[in-house]
């Protein structure tokens, strides 16, 4: 069996009821959840064994953070408990021409607390294929960045494939530093890179091509360029229509060739938040099982659209349903 590791965040998410605003809420619905164990937790339900490594507060609210993501099928063996609380996120879901909203209060949480010394990556490493992360880690604090900084040397010397979701939120880079300045380094070990242009255009300064046929090849050719041991670009495209209907589907750039996916319209959407995760945990799949470049693609966009049917931020899907949609079954049949 393969396995694993992501590295990141885990949040308590609580969200009104329903459709109701956060203003209008009496109750709110309590789940965990992060961007890299989100894909953690899809690859684990697809077989791949799956590790998470964070840190939770040590009281009975990090407990119920652990057994969260026990639930969903990642090993929980090297999560830490320290620190004062746990980061958190209101959700308010939108509906037709009124967006979702969220509101974070992450910091200081007992994950940001986290240095370059705080876990012992040549163990936790050891055997694992496949490392993932986003730019939400490093963003948080000077500490997180080093600990991620000192997971990927490890990954270099075990030549142990990186994935990268460059995530640029520009909320969280309050310590001091430029994006750029950290990420540099960081996507300098990493062979995917999930990175959008707005992504790029943010964190390096790159402008797509002037008279360019296609802009997401030429920001995904200056990436490579810049960044000689990435491998492969990968990036989701989406048409927001309302917060109710959206157009998604996928596309990769390896160097040489583009791949894209078909286009789905998703005009009844459940949920939004996590569609992106799914996505990227479609295509480490695909990389995984070693299916061509348009198969990985196509479920990759399949994960992605599947996502938007299900509340929550994790994919609780099989992959034999992703393939169903990924094969143009879209009729929503009941199964008996």
């Amino acid at each position: 069996m393969q396995k694993m590791v992501s590295f990141g965040e885990v949040m308590m998410r609580l969200t009104a009821t329903g459709f109701q605003r956060i203003v209008q809420a009496t109750q709110m619905d309590v789940l965990y959840a992060g961007s890299e164990a989100n894909v953690a937790a899809a690859l684990a339900s697809w077989g791949i064994q799956s590790f998470h490594i964070t840190r939770f507060p040590d009281n009975l609210v990090g407990k119920a953070a652990v057994s969260w993501l026990r639930y969903y099928g990642i090993s929980t063996d090297y999560i830490q408990l320290g620190g004062e609380r746990m980061g958190l996120f209101f959700v308010e879901q939108g509906a037709m021409a009124r967006p979702t909203t969220i509101v974070y209060d992450r910091l200081p949480s007992a994950f940001s607390t986290v240095d370059k010394h705080s876990f012992d990556w040549d163990t936790i490493l050891e055997g694992v294929s496949w490392f993932h992360w986003t730019g939400i880690t490093p963003a948080l604090s000077q500490g997180a960045a080093d600990s991620l900084a000192a997971a990927l040397e490890i990954c270099e010397k075990k030549k142990i494939t990186v994935s990268a979701d460059v995530n640029y939120r520009s909320g969280l880079w309050k310590y001091g530093k430029m994006p750029g300045d950290i990420m540099e380094a960081l996507l300098m070990k990493s062979q995917v890179v999930v990175a959008s242009e707005n992504d790029t255009k943010n964190i390096f300064g790159f402008e797509a091509e002037k008279n360019t046929e296609n802009r997401f090849v030429s920001i995904a050719g200056q990436l490579m360029k810049r960044f000689p041991g990435i491998r492969n670009v990968v990036s989701s495209d989406r048409e927001q229509l309302s917060a109710s209907h959206n157009r998604f589907s996928g596309k990769i750039w390896n160097g040489s060739e583009l791949f894209t996916s078909p286009v789905y319209d998703i005009d009844q959407i459940v949920e939004r938040i996590g569609s992106g995760d799914a996505f990227i945990a479609g295509y480490i799949y695909g990389l995984t099982q070693n299916w061509p470049a348009q198969d990985s693609i196509n479920f990759a966009a399949a994960a992605g659209v599947m996502k938007h049917t299900i509340s929550g931020d994790t994919l609780p899907c099989s992959v034999e349903e992703i393939q169903e949609l990924a094969k143009g079954n879209t009729s929503g049949r009941i199964k008996r």
